[in-house]
């Protein structure tokens, strides 16, 4: 852990805590229940046995809210309750950078998008805004400022805000692995390794999928994983090559379908693929009793569940029929 009187035994209540939460959890069988569900009030109605709020009657809107507010919530109980509270704002990272690209790209347009802004940061969207807005980023974690400051200089020289895109994107996962070692947890340094092998991945097949070549691809590939950036590029050439690089490890599957993705096929199994790889990584954390891997895990697990529940509902909202939200649902952690 970053503090050395911090140790495992400091996560016994937490981890006790967090296993009893689980077992309350969003499972496949309730997910099936909800998209078997006559109505949008009636699949809402089932969360509340896994310790949701009541969101029948709810518009788009309130439920991207209400879903928000609810992840902020935990959140901030688990800093309360956690040992080190670097744990917890290691996965604030991510809606720092979301917001961070939406900010920046909203400025390019000379628009404001509010309601694509996430509160689950570790800076607030206002003063996140105000810092990009003044150019001055004191009050932001050091590596996001000068990741913003780096991002919003490309984008103004090259007007692409996908070029910004990847300078936050290798900032993002630099300053995410600097955090697990920083926390000297093995765990966490593999959750962001396999989290970085399936993002390179996704890379290079949505890259071949556009016809791009492998200069574009080396703009997009995040140093980090297990598999070297190097050799990603090296292999470009042949859906084959890239396989093999993954065939030994645990996107060896993802590969198999990312190769026929690339060459037209359905990028929506790849992309589940891939994802449910890094759940099958953190489920590793229901092997040990105690620690920073379950509390790593449960969090993360929080992630998929909320994404879970807002695609069913935003799609029976939509009148999506539930086969197709089926299809697109990333495997749970419970």
């Amino acid at each position: 852990m970053s503090n050395k009187k911090t140790t495992r035994e400091d996560y016994l209540f937490l981890s006790a805590f967090l296993r009893a939460k689980e077992a309350k959890m969003l499972t496949a069988d309730k997910a099936e229940r909800m998209l078997s569900a006559q109505s949008f009030d009636e699949a809402a109605k089932m969360l509340v046995e896994c310790g949701y709020e009541d969101f029948s009657g709810m518009n788009a809107s309130e439920l991207q809210k209400a879903l928000s507010d609810r992840r902020d919530e935990i959140f901030c109980d688990l800093e309360r309750m956690a040992p080190d509270k670097e744990l917890v704002a290691m996965f604030r990272m991510q809606f720092d950078y979301h917001n961070a690209k939406t900010l920046l790209k909203a400025e390019a347009m000379n628009t404001h998008r509010s309601d694509l802004l996430s509160s689950c940061g570790r800076i607030s969207p206002e003063k996140l805004e105000a810092c990009i807005h003044d150019d001055s980023y004191t009050d932001c974690p050091e590596i996001l400022g000068k990741a913003i400051a780096e991002a919003k200089s490309v984008l103004m020289r090259t007007e692409n805000p996908q070029n910004a895109d990847f300078v936050l994107d290798r900032a993002y996962f630099a300053e995410l692995l600097n955090a697990a070692k920083e926390l000297q947890s093995e765990y966490l340094v593999g959750y962001v390794r396999i989290m970085t092998d399936a993002a390179n991945l996704r890379s290079a097949v949505r890259t071949r999928r556009m016809g791009k070549d492998a200069d574009f691809l080396s703009k997009a590939l995040i140093p980090g994983g297990e598999v070297d950036c190097d050799r990603i590029i090296a292999a470009y050439g042949t859906t084959e090559s890239l396989t093999a690089l993954y065939a030994a490890g645990p996107l060896a599957h993802a590969a198999v379908l990312g190769a026929a993705a690339s060459e037209g096929g359905r990028l929506t199994d790849f992309e589940l693929a891939a994802d449910n790889a890094v759940t099958e990584y953190l489920k590793k954390a229901k092997l040990v009793s105690f620690g920073e891997a379950p509390v790593a895990a449960y969090i993360a697990a929080v992630n998929t569940e909320l994404c879970a529940v807002r695609m069913i509902l935003t799609g029976m909202l939509s009148g999506v029929g539930s086969d197709i939200i089926r299809e697109r649902l990333r495997e749970l952690y419970a």
